[in-house]
């Protein structure tokens, strides 16, 4: 307790070791006293326990490093992890979801970009996936291998330009292509967000182009990087991806930033996948938290200054990141014609 109460104290080893300052960390603490369900018990404090979840989630720490740190047994730090999970899981529910569920309001992103706003006013976030490394059972293994030849889960996500999620598919086998996943989603009315009647996700070139998803041209330059590399857009259907990208690269930055402040993504111990899973959802709930109640947090900032940053990870991580172009972006044939003929008018009006 003696560690933990001097590193609260100190605001650049809070944010280290926790994720967030003192002020976020409290603020924390409370709610899941109070709302979900997190208590103390004989071994362990609340105000223990949460901290070591964040040290484990924030740095990837082994069972044995968290041993040494907090000096309690292999097995008290498992329960209180799982106990502190479960509590951030029942939390994710009231976080990971929009604000606003009608989107009634356009958001200050847009509404301040003459552009954004002229030709975009209706978009109300963006969608993709990503996948995060696992590990499953020997039988399970060929369902969970993605291209890039390791286990992972596929994740697919929404996020507004608060780069808040705003809903999650968590744990599909990394061997779904993500136009599947998409498919099965959309069709479960019941369980995916769909975006009211006239608003749309932007959504990359391996997704339909269909009432609600809005997708860019195929077979021009999309991404914001290969306009860097080259010559400026030309023609209508550059040109409209290069704005498309630049407004839709929100959800690659999100999931940038919660990978770089939540590593144990990026190295996923060998827990059981259900665990795996939990883990997910939880630090979708943290991220979100952090950036509703801290808009100022040190990982975010860089974000809000450069609107193309997209995060550098740390050397010792990067062995275990499955780069972008290994991710599924399978394509499918199926097309809204009103959408179709939208995205040509846009395209003539920004040209």
């Amino acid at each position: 307790m003696g560690w933990v109460k001097e590193t609260l104290r100190t605001p650049g080893e809070s944010h280290r070791m926790f994720r967030m300052n003192s002020t976020m960390f409290h603020n924390l603490h409370d709610l899941l006293v109070s709302t979900y369900g997190l208590k103390s018990t004989t071994h362990m404090s609340t105000f223990e326990a949460l901290p070591l979840f964040l040290y484990v989630c924030g740095g990837c720490h082994s069972n044995r490093g968290v041993q040494n740190r907090f000096k309690h047994s292999g097995g008290t730090i498992s329960r209180k992890f799982d106990l502190v999970l479960h509590s951030l899981v029942k939390m994710s529910k009231d976080f990971v979801r929009p604000k606003d569920p009608n989107f009634s309001t356009v958001h200050d992103r847009i509404r301040n970009d003459r552009r954004m706003w002229l030709h975009f006013k209706d978009c109300i976030g963006a969608i993709d996936g990503t996948h995060i490394l696992a590990t499953v059972k020997p039988e399970d293994v060929i369902r969970y291998i993605g291209r890039s030849g390791s286990t992972t889960q596929n994740v697919m996500a929404v996020c507004d330009f608060d780069m808040c999620f705003t809903y999650a598919s968590i744990g599909q086998p990394g061997a779904m292509h993500d136009s599947v996943l998409y498919h099965a989603l959309v069709a479960d009315k019941d369980v995916f967000l769909h975006p009211p009647e006239g608003k749309y996700y932007l959504a990359d070139v391996g997704y339909p182009n269909r009432p609600g998803y809005f997708s860019p041209f195929k077979g021009q330059r999309y991404h914001v990087p290969d306009f860097r590399r080259g010559v400026a857009p030309s023609g209508e259907k550059e040109k409209f991806n290069h704005l498309h990208s630049s407004i839709r690269n929100v959800i690659e930055r999100t999931f940038g930033v919660w990978k770089m402040k939540w590593r144990i993504l990026l190295k996923m111990p060998s827990y059981p996948l259900y665990k795996q899973k939990m883990i997910v959802a939880a630090t979708m709930a943290l991220h979100n938290f952090i950036r509703e109640h801290g808009m100022t947090d040190k990982h975010f900032r860089r974000f809000d200054w450069s609107p193309n940053y997209v995060p550098t990870i740390p050397t010792r991580y990067r062995k275990y990141i499955i780069s972008q172009d290994a991710s599924d972006s399978s394509t499918s044939s199926t097309s809204g014609r009103s959408m179709d003929k939208f995205r040509d008018d846009l395209a003539k009006a920004i040209a």
